[in-house]
């Protein structure tokens, strides 16, 4: 039961208000700055820090996972069929 606990209590603060809202801007800032051609995801990350620096640690971690992830995953060429 302390297992199950802890899952509800690890949700309900990844999925709290404001983690979702940063969780959204990171993704569009990694969208945005990973179709620039040579920017990886080090630069990307040196560029949310200072904007990420004042949030709460979890929001924070949450940005910079959804800017890495949306900046990997934009950079990438279309597949052809």
């Amino acid at each position: 039961m302390e297992l199950i606990a802890n899952l509800q209590l690890g949700f309900g603060v990844a999925l709290a208000g404001t983690n979702i809202l940063y969780c959204f801007v990171g993704v569009l800032l990694g969208t945005m700055i990973g179709v620039l051609p040579g920017i990886g995801p080090v630069a990307t990350i040196a560029m949310l820090l200072p904007a990420t620096f004042v949030l709460p640690p979890v929001s924070a971690s949450s940005c910079w996972r959804a800017s890495t992830t949306a900046r990997a995953t934009a950079a990438r060429p279309p597949r052809s069929w």
